[in-house]
Order: C-alpha cells, then sequence, then structure tokens
C-alpha cells in the first residue's frame, strides 16, 4: 500500500505544477490539488477497509477449514454407513 500513497502524493504535486506551466490559474491549481488530495485519501480508507476484510476471510477460511475437513472429535462418522446393526434381528 506505500507503493500506492507515494503514487498519490506525486501526483496531487504534479498534476497542480503541470496546470500552472500550461497557463491555469493558480486558484484552480490549487483546487485540482485539493480535489485530488480528497479522492487519494477516500481511496485509501476504502483500500485499508478492503485489505482488513480479505485477511479477516482468509483468518475465518482457515479455521473453518480446520474444523470442516478434519476428522477428530465426536460425529466423525455421521451421515456414513455403518456396518451391522441396521437389519432388523428376529
Amino acid at each position: 500500500m506505500g507503493d500506492v500513497v507515494r503514487w498519490a502524493a506525486f501526483s496531487c504535486v504534479l498534476v497542480p505544477v503541470v496546470l500552472l506551466w500550461y497557463g491555469s490559474s493558480p486558484a484552480r491549481a490549487t483546487g485540482t490539488a485539493l480535489g485530488l488530495a480528497a479522492v487519494a485519501g477516500a481511496c485509501r480508507v476504502l483500500l485499508r477497509q478492503s485489505e482488513r476484510g480479505a485477511a479477516r476471510l482468509r483468518a475465518e477460511e482457515r479455521v473453518a477449514h480446520r474444523g470442516r475437513h478434519q476428522r477428530t472429535g465426536t460425529g466423525t462418522h455421521r451421515g456414513g454407513r455403518h456396518p451391522g446393526g441396521t437389519t432388523p434381528v428376529d
């Protein structure tokens, strides 16, 4: 995520400089810089939330995966065929 933040900061500086270079007003360049900073900040927050959610899902899958496929504890043979004992005895 560090690379994304560095590129966002770079663009927040570069775009207003280019606007000033090509004759835009300083007020317009400043407004553009503030808008880019707001968008970059919102994207950073959303990216962080997404990473946290993905990490939480991976952790839950690891726990659920162990419990579902390891055959230990009570009820390990539930639903399977059991030899004998199922036919009526006379």
